[in-house]
């Protein structure tokens, strides 16, 4: 039996799909200063996607600081998906 909540997020787990990580390579195409390295994801299906990404950062900056970030991604069901919150832990 499930105990996932209608509307709530699953919880993370590092088996990400090959469509999280084509939604995360879209969302933060562009992004400069930061590399954002996804290890863990947790989804929630609306009319279209949300995920939360955790992720390893590193800024690429002379001295590189590594950190880590929830990398939050919006994917439409038509359109591309974004980035909609970067939140540094």
């Amino acid at each position: 039996m499930s105990t996932q909540l209608t509307g709530a997020f699953t919880p993370y787990t590092s088996e990400i799909s090959a469509e999280a990580k084509k939604a995360f390579t879209a969302a933060i195409k562009g992004i400069l200063g930061v590399n954002y390295s996804p290890v863990a994801v947790s989804t929630q299906i609306v009319a279209g996607t949300n995920y939360k990404f955790f992720c390893n950062t590193e800024a690429t900056t002379a001295s590189p600081v590594a950190g880590a970030a929830i990398v939050s991604v919006y994917a439409p069901l038509d359109g591309d998906a974004h980035v909609t919150h970067i939140q540094a832990l």
